[in-house]
């Protein structure tokens, strides 16, 4: 459904880590983002992403709790959207995607991020 890899890491980027979120976001990051995200390449998502669907960091899965209404376009459009490991199941802004409240694992140049 969709699949994307880490790029570039921003030099600021894992600081979010500590409130489990990361920041993903096309080439086309904007030079005040840039060194908080996590750099992909933009693909385009298949299907609608909802609850019933899990989200893949190099083969460890997470739940999806929530979906922010605009996730689907701004991956889409832009790569961009946050992802927060904090199993909410309240989407307060549209550009998230909320999962389930577990570890995160370690992101590299290379990482594998899957919507299945």
């Amino acid at each position: 459904m969709y699949q994307t890899e880490i790029k570039r890491i921003g030099k600021d980027a894992k600081a979010f880590e500590a409130e489990k979120m990361i920041i993903l976001f096309g080439d086309n990051a904007p030079n005040e983002l840039v060194d908080f995200c996590y750099i992909i390449d933009i693909k385009q998502v298949e299907n609608e992403i909802t609850e019933s669907n899990k989200l893949s960091i190099d083969g460890i899965e997470y739940q999806i709790t929530k979906v922010g209404s605009a996730v689907k376009k701004n991956l889409n459009d832009l790569g961009h959207i946050t992802l927060k490991f904090d199993g909410s199941t309240v989407a307060e802004q549209s550009g998230s995607l909320y999962l389930e409240n577990k570890p995160l694992v370690n992101i590299e140049v290379g990482t594998k991020i899957e919507i299945k």
